[in-house]
């Protein structure tokens, strides 16, 4: 099977990322700021497209709502069902639809 290209941008993006810890998330928008890009959207784009997971934890970012936001390119159903549970094997916790403790967004980025 051939391997996709990784754009530079998605290369920043999967760097970035791999900064956050385990028990720990962040949002799109936070990454895209730390970034220095505009488009908390084009950071979700490449996410969308990693192959490297789970080494690179694309589980680990959620909506600036503090909801767990999309994941392998579905905004609901089993792939984020398997975001939310990934992100409670690492004791972060959802309830009602919203991250139970925003303590757990990680600081770095802000």
């Amino acid at each position: 099977m051939k391997r996709r290209h990784i754009t530079a941008f998605e290369q920043r993006v999967y760097d970035a990322l791999r900064r956050v810890p385990r028990g720990r998330v962040t949002t799109y928008k936070l990454l895209a700021d730390f970034m220095g890009c505009e488009s908390p959207r084009a950071v979700g784009q490449a996410l969308k497209r990693n192959p490297f997971a789970p080494a690179v934890p694309c589980h680990r970012v959620i909506a600036s709502d503090l909801r767990p936001g999309g994941f392998q390119g579905s905004r609901s159903g089993p792939p984020v069902k398997a975001k939310l549970a990934r992100l409670a094997d690492e004791g972060v916790v959802f309830l009602n639809g919203r991250l139970a403790d925003p303590a757990r967004v990680w600081g770095l980025f802000r």
